[in-house]
């Protein structure tokens, strides 16, 4: 697409759209996210939130049980999990006001491969076969996505999708209104209707993405631009690059038992902050001013004991001093006029609610276990869920997704951005400050182990590869240390000097840095 002459929008719409026919456990047409974009002939640079909604019928209390505990199987693999998408609406309007192409140029790629087929690749394989037995109960996922006899296609076989093929060409035909008005809705209402889902034509008539003003924030001279809520991604980032900013984290050296110690604490706080205070803008009060600023930040770092783990326990969200009332996917493009756009969408479970509507090859997102089904319980991920983020008709639900453009002297600097959860947040922190405070290049800075910590459990998790020494030397300070599997895979873009440099996490398999 940027051969062709194509903007980075263009090239960025091309990407979403195709994702959906090749990897479908993130990319999808079902689901919903968030875009950032720089647009340089203006030197504006803007939020388009296309993340999904709760339907009209939603309830607050609508996942719990009969003795008022959260019912997971509802929330995560009924058609009660579906939230009202928002994929083809952010698409089709991004595309709209900022691209240069058609939109039927923009879909030709995703046809031609959903109705041509592409070869299998052993990631595809994998996931698939671990999808199986949810996909099952699904008769329409299970012809969509398995060969006669339900067995998965194998490495190297050519997986076909006619009746996404169709989608697609609808939509390019008659744009977003084949998805929330035409035949497509009718399908997504019938299988709602047949199924004891919520979402009505009313629901995908009403829905409409938004365009919204980034969170932004400074860090050693560097400007950095992220998602605003129903994202948490965009305050905590910046409210931790605040924090961090007056440690010497370059002198004390990258992964140092120092370094992560501060990381840490740091990573607590911030996730404290996020279970109070952040919901959808649109219902909720969400102090953001004072969540991102300096000020807070400093009130923060006073907190902080330099030498030893503060359980989690007893640190408190906001503090008196507060007086202001794992399987999703990211691409990051730049042109060479200088636009960029750091995309993350989801379908929230690898192949969402598995739940595929019959005739169209569309996968629905379960993006309603997002919620709080009840405050002060753990969703999938381990987030504990605060009042902000309950169930209301309309709502959208609050999100980890961090799409990023850092900018240095007005110019994108660097764009990145994760899946992962609520690792999300923390993956994209850690690839800013290696290439800011380690002055490492994107390669390492993708490359480089990576810990998390979220506040409860209150663990401190680390990817394998860190030097045991640290590892006890953080123990010592009175973390709990615990091995997990590899987190995040970051796609980046670094523009240094007029050379674009871009890296690829080789976490996760089939992704792809390319330029020209």
């Amino acid at each position: 697409m940027l051969q062709e002459g194509g903007n980075a929008i263009d090239a960025a719409v091309t990407v979403g759209f195709t994702l959906a026919a090749t990897l479908p456990r993130a990319g999808n047409l079902g689901g919903g996210g968030f875009m950032v974009v720089h647009l340089a002939a203006t030197g504006e640079t803007i939020a388009i939130d296309y993340r999904e909604k709760a339907p009209l019928a939603a309830t607050r209390d609508m996942f719990l049980d009969e003795k008022g505990e959260p019912d997971p199987e509802k929330s995560r693999f009924s058609h009660l999990a579906v939230g009202v998408p928002g994929t083809v609406a952010g698409m089709t309007m991004v595309l709209e006001k900022y691209g240069t192409i058609s939109l039927e140029r923009a879909l030709q790629p995703a046809i031609a491969l959903a109705e041509n087929g592409f070869p299998v690749t052993q990631d595809l394989h994998r996931s698939l076969k671990f999808a199986k037995p949810y996909m099952a109960a699904h008769p329409a996922s299970i012809a969509t996505y398995y060969k006669p006899g339900g067995e998965p296609y194998q490495v190297g076989e050519t997986l076909v999708q006619k009746d996404l093929a169709r989608s697609l060409k609808l939509i390019a035909k008659e744009g977003k209104a084949a998805f929330y008005q035409g035949s497509i809705a009718e399908a997504i209402v019938a299988e709602m209707e047949a199924n004891g889902g919520l979402i009505t034509k009313a629901d995908l008539v009403a829905y409409e993405p938004v365009i919204r003003q980034p969170i932004r924030g400074t860090y050693r001279g560097y400007e950095i631009y992220s998602m605003p809520p129903p994202s948490s991604g965009g305050v905590h980032l910046v409210q931790m690059l605040n924090i961090l900013e007056s440690f010497p984290l370059g002198e004390w050296g990258h992964n140092s038992a120092q370094t992560i110690h501060i990381m840490v604490e740091t990573m607590k706080l911030a996730y404290a902050d996020r279970f109070k205070f952040l919901g959808d803008t649109d219902f909720v009060f969400v102090p953001i001013k004072r969540l991102i600023s300096k000020n807070y930040a400093q009130i923060l770092r006073d907190k902080i004991n330099l030498d030893r783990a503060t359980p989690s326990k007893s640190i408190l969200p906001g503090g008196k001093e507060f007086f202001e009332s794992n399987d999703t996917t990211h691409y990051s493009i730049i042109d060479s006029q200088g636009n960029a756009v750091a995309n993350t969408y989801t379908l929230n479970f690898s192949y969402g609610s598995q739940i595929t509507v019959p005739g169209t090859g569309i996968l629905l997102n379960n993006e309603m276990d997002d919620f709080t089904a009840k405050p002060g319980v753990a969703n999938a991920y381990g987030l504990i869920g605060g009042e902000s983020n309950s169930i209301e008709p309309e709502k959208r639900m609050l999100s980890s997704m961090t799409p990023t453009i850092v900018m240095k002297s007005g110019k994108p600097f660097l764009v990145t951005g994760s899946p992962g959860g609520s690792r999300i947040i923390t993956t994209t922190l850690q690839t800013i400050l290696n290439a800011i405070d380690h002055d490492m290049n994107i390669a390492a800075a993708t490359n480089a182990v990576r810990i998390h910590h979220q506040w409860f459990p209150d663990e401190l998790r680390v990817e394998r590869g860190l030097n045991r020494d640290t590892f006890n030397l953080l123990t010592r300070k009175g973390h709990k240390v615990v091995l997990k599997p590899a987190m995040g895979s970051t796609q980046s873009v670094m523009h240094i000097n007029g050379i674009f440099y871009g890296a690829s996490d080789p976490r996760k398999q089939g992704a792809l840095t390319l330029g020209y």
